[in-house]
């Protein structure tokens, strides 16, 4: 008898597995045709419009890290979106400010945060990080050309295939084995290889200087394992796994765009700068 019910258990357990799989297969599809149907098609306005929404969700998952929830989530929630509003209007005027301000939050504050542990005594500043987080991000999605939001979210996800196949294959020492305890110095490490070749493979296809793109394409890679990581941190210290529960199999906004608020708005920033 109890044989026949760990079998049972067994199987049901799988079933549950195989209907989770299929729903994050299935949800990670329609978000990918989705987006590169909005990216593309959509006028500047309306994916602006878009990015707003997302401003929306992101800081709403953010507020309940920081244990806001009712009118308190949604005021904090409307102020992310009306900085992200004026952001946008004046972005000719503003918005290389508000990248610089995102670099150096990801460059230098997010690793001293990180390296010193996200505490839940420190959660209003982690709401005013919050804003930094999400509002660059999207200015810099609403801004940006559709290639070169596609071209960064790409790396991000070579990097991020990458360090997971490297570390599942090789992975030894634990990169933060207190926020992320999956993730490896030599995931993190191969996460950075893959992000070098696609730089490579990209200025080769574009005819440019190849060796043009390393530079950028390490920056880019490394802060996208911040991005992760703040966020894992701030999920650890709110005692949640997921962000949210929007994204069926996915967990929340912030889930799916962790390494992107790190490595968006600072690509915008240096394309802003190698710009004539």
């Amino acid at each position: 008898m109890r044989a026949g019910r760990r079998i049972q258990y067994q199987q049901a357990g799988r079933g549950r597995l195989k209907g989770a799989l299929a729903a994050r297969v299935a949800t990670a599809a329609a978000l990918l045709a989705a987006f590169l149907a909005a990216l593309f098609l959509l006028p500047r306005g309306a994916f602006a419009l878009l990015a707003a929404l997302l401003v929306v969700a992101g800081s709403l998952e953010w507020a309940r890290l920081c244990r806001l929830d009712g009118g308190a989530a949604w005021a904090y929630a409307a102020a992310a979106t009306a900085a992200f509003a004026g952001l946008f209007v004046e972005h000719d005027r503003l918005a290389g400010g508000a990248f610089l301000v995102a670099a150096l939050f990801w460059a230098l504050a997010a690793p001293l945060w990180l390296w010193r542990a996200v505490r839940e005594t420190q959660r209003p500043a982690l709401a005013a990080a919050g804003l930094v987080v999400v509002v660059p991000a999207a200015l810099a999605l609403a801004t940006l050309g559709p290639s070169e939001v596609l071209a960064v979210l790409v790396l991000v996800w070579i990097a991020d295939t990458a360090a997971y196949f490297v570390g599942r294959a090789i992975g030894r020492r634990k990169l933060a084995p207190s926020i992320s305890p999956g993730k490896t110095w030599e995931g993190a490490a191969g996460g950075i290889g893959g992000a070098l070749v696609y730089a490579i493979v990209l200025g080769i296809l574009g005819g440019r200087p190849w060796w043009a793109y390393l530079g950028i394409a390490a920056v880019l890679a490394v802060l996208s394992i911040v991005g992760d990581l703040f966020e894992s941190a701030a999920k650890r210290q709110a005692g949640v796994k997921d962000s949210g529960t929007l994204l069926p199999g996915h967990g929340g906004v912030l889930d799916r765009i962790d390494s992107a608020t790190a490595t968006l708005p600072v690509a915008a920033l240096l394309l802003s700068l190698a710009s004539p």
